[in-house]
């Protein structure tokens, strides 16, 4: 596993507005590369004081912020770049606030920022399928916790989350905790054939039916492992991401609460490659 680049070295390597459009510039587009105008095989050099890149026979100019959240955002390149990395070095999230403290921009510019990032970092991640052995769970995030293990209190989100192994996470935010709600999310994202572990919880009594190698833990009964079943993975990623709602966020609204899931998962995700997070961000761009 190698680390992500040190803060000094982020600003050895992007220093100024410049060398942040050539690096985008490259990654969106490559260069040099075969002129969508004129046809031929061109390097494209940068127009001086604009943000565009100009084919070396033709003039046809390519803007490589174009399309992006960078295109209207009247932020410099080079802190959308620098938040960026702090997302991608950040174990617990970064709160709008502190991008407002890092970038010396307005709450309501870093709050946009932050969001855009987090939408990004859900897109590169996507949802694969899952396969071999994989944990679900259901949990609540918001509100107050009432009646037993917090299911339907008020104020509170359901989210379900289904972790493969050694592998990735995927979680949804879902409309409650029932059978209707999480069995075809299971169905459609984890491969038949698998193992599946989950607690004692009643919606998911009929997976061994649905095909799937099922086994569950009786919390109830404060069995927590039975054989090679847990869900102990699982709950350690919701420990995880509860902790950093509250510590670096206080609270996160039913209408976000998917981005921050995408960031969170895509940040558990490349927990073994930290150091290919900012450059598959900037892809995703």
């Amino acid at each position: 596993m190698t680390k992500p680049m040190s803060i000094l070295k982020f600003f050895e390597v992007f220093p100024d507005n410049d060398t942040c459009l050539e690096r985008l510039m490259n990654t969106r587009h490559g260069n040099p590369i075969d002129c969508p105008g004129c046809g031929k095989h061109s390097k494209f050099h940068k127009r001086k004081n604009r943000p565009l890149y100009e084919c070396q026979w033709c003039s046809y100019h390519i803007s490589p912020m174009a399309g992006t959240p960078f295109e209207r955002s009247r932020t410099p390149l080079v802190k959308w770049f620098y938040a960026m990395y702090l997302f991608t070095t950040s174990r617990h999230g970064v709160p709008a606030k502190e991008l407002q403290r890092q970038l010396s921009v307005t709450y309501k510019a870093a709050w946009r920022m932050g969001h855009e990032i987090r939408k990004y970092m859900a897109r590169v991640d996507g949802d694969t399928g899952l396969s071999g052995h994989v944990e679900v769970d259901e949990s609540m995030i918001g509100g107050k916790r009432k009646g037993p293990r917090g299911r339907g209190a008020r104020g509170k989100t359901v989210v379900f989350g289904m972790l493969e192994r050694q592998g990735d996470v995927m979680t949804k935010v879902v409309a409650d905790a029932s059978r209707n709600s999480l069995n075809p999310i299971i169905s459609e994202n984890v491969a038949k054939g698998s193992v599946v572990s989950s607690d004692e919880w009643h919606a998911y009594k009929s997976l061994g039916k649905d095909g799937y190698q099922h086994g569950t833990v009786e919390h109830g009964a404060e069995q927590y492992v039975n054989g090679i079943h847990h869900v102990n993975s699982i709950e350690g990623f919701w420990s995880r991401l509860k902790n950093s709602i509250r510590g670096t966020h206080i609270h996160v609204s039913k209408k976000h609460l998917p981005k921050y899931l995408g960031e969170f998962e895509y940040r558990y995700n490349m927990r073994a490659n930290p150091s290919l997070m900012f450059d598959r961000l900037l892809r995703a761009f």
